[in-house]
């Protein structure tokens, strides 16, 4: 869905305002000028590049905390081997360039609580703007950092003028989104319903306010987790909390941090949108960054760390510290042949992994269970064989999986320019115009087929008035039976 809205400079889409991250899709714009290689791939290498930054502000964030390298090492291997980040690295989305800001925000943070200059609020404000330009997780750091602002003018330690730039900045970086907004005010002269398309999109208002939960929720977060942190690292995550209270300087930053840890934490966990594994990233990210603390006080970081301290520390290594590091970094290691195996001992158990249907070309305990993607080409298989078998002229209903392959691979290689492919999905949406008015008409014009024939994939009034036989990896409509219309009707 980004590849084709970045093709075609659709950078509001049609799924809400919150679901529109124009940050991302104006950075997609500058990638698809670049005339190298192809651009499907230079739209993937965003999330490629994003991710790399956000491991590497992470580590930099760990190093000038604690002032040692193998403690950043640690935190930053734990976040680049996570699962969900990992697969996010691999394909279109806005996650990894929203961790990488992120990332970038507590750095400067942490070094404005060092050495008190106001120049590194200042960034934080342009960078946290950016943030929400790219998706409204943003906003939950945004609270810490207003509480954190208030707090400094309160003691007196910046100035109105102070806070004022900071705003400012925090506007200009927040322009690609506030811009959206005003324009979506204007155009529709609806206030109340742009400012909840802005919060929520389109009809996620219920899943983002959510406060009930159930056992299979929690039972499938609390997998989701383990699976990101495989590792007898993930309990240095646990003494890292208990750094915090050791570290005497910094104070302030340290609940910062910690309230991220339980904000993004409580976020994900309630939320229940089908897709939820992503919304963990920033959880991720912050127990990456206490697994660094831990590993730091496993080799004997102390409460404020002088330079003396340091260089003990270093000596440290030199003897029960070299052993520890290097245990860390082979548990920290160890998750890449876990994730390797999970696929086959998952299948060999028989796990359901609760898709509602097989997608062609796709193994499902492979995509879902393994991070990685090298030499996945299933997509454009599918799309080329779906194409190729329909007749002349006909029409694809697609869902919101498989209509922008279909759409992408058609524009793309101009295969099949005769075939419609229709959607009700995001910013195709052209199911208005094949709906269930026109169905009969449009059956004795066109031959129908449909991706799937399972429900929630196929439209309904198609359910309702064909029966559907398999042609090729897709499934042609015909009409149903007489004898089993009379069924249903009698049912």
């Amino acid at each position: 869905m980004f590849q084709y809205r970045v093709v075609h400079n659709e950078i509001q889409g049609n799924l809400g305002l919150a679901l529109a991250h124009p940050l991302y899709h104006l950075l997609g714009g500058l990638v698809k000028a670049v005339p190298v290689g192809d651009v499907f791939f230079r739209i993937n290498l965003i999330s490629a590049a994003a991710g790399a930054l956000a491991v590497a502000n992470l580590f930099l964030l760990v190093r000038v905390w604690t002032g040692m390298f193998i403690p950043a090492l640690i935190g930053a291997l734990s976040l680049a081997l996570s699962h969900t980040h990992w697969l996010h690295c691999c394909i279109a989305e806005v996650y990894t360039l929203y961790l990488a800001i992120f990332l970038a925000e507590l750095v400067v943070l942490l070094k404005y609580c060092k050495t008190g200059r106001v120049g590194y609020l200042y960034w934080l404000g342009v960078l946290n703007g950016l943030s929400i330009a790219n998706h409204m997780w943003g906003s939950i750091p945004l609270v810490c950092y207003v509480v954190f602002v208030v707090f400094l003018l309160a003691r007196k330690k910046i100035s109105g003028a102070n806070v004022a730039m900071v705003f400012l900045l925090w506007l200009i970086g927040f322009s690609p989104y506030g811009w959206l907004i005003i324009q979506n005010m204007i155009q529709s002269g609806d206030v109340t319903g742009t400012i909840s398309s802005a919060l929520f999109g389109n009809g996620w208002q219920n899943s983002v306010l959510n406060t009930q939960l159930t056992a299979k929720v929690v039972k499938e977060n609390i997998m989701f987790i383990g699976m990101n942190f495989p590792t007898p690292n993930v309990l240095l995550a646990i003494m890292g909390i208990f750094a915090l209270f050791r570290i005497r300087s910094e104070r302030a930053f340290s609940k910062v941090v910690l309230g991220l840890l339980v904000l993004f934490l409580l976020f994900a966990f309630r939320y229940t949108v089908p897709d939820r594994y992503a919304f963990f990233l920033p959880f991720y990210a912050m127990v990456s960054i206490f697994i660094g603390l831990g590993s730091w006080q496993l080799l004997g970081g102390g409460k404020a760390m002088s330079n003396e301290q340091l260089s003990g520390n270093v000596r440290l290594l030199r003897g029960r510290g070299k052993v520890f590091a290097g245990l860390m970094i082979f548990f920290a290691l160890l998750v890449v042949p876990v994730y390797a195996v999970i696929p086959v001992a998952a299948r060999d158990m028989e796990v359901s992994l609760g898709t509602g249907r097989q997608i062609p070309y796709r193994d499902e305990y492979e995509w879902f269970l393994q991070p990685w993607k090298t030499g996945y080409h299933g997509p454009r298989q599918f799309a080329v064989e779906a194409l190729e078998v329909v007749e002349e002229n006909g029409l694809i209903y697609a869902d919101g999986t498989t209509v922008y392959v279909l759409l992408l691979v058609q524009q793309s290689e101009n295969l099949r320019p005769d075939v419609t492919i229709v959607s009700s999905h995001g910013t195709v949406n052209n199911l208005d115009g094949y709906g269930g008015e026109r169905i009969d008409e449009l059956f004795r014009e066109h031959k129908i087929y449909v991706v799937s024939p399972v429900a929630g994939y196929c439209p309904g009034f198609l359910r309702e008035k064909f029966e559907f036989e398999s042609v090729g990896i897709i499934w042609r409509a015909k009409i149903k039976d007489q004898s089993e219309k009379d069924e249903n009707v009698s049912g």
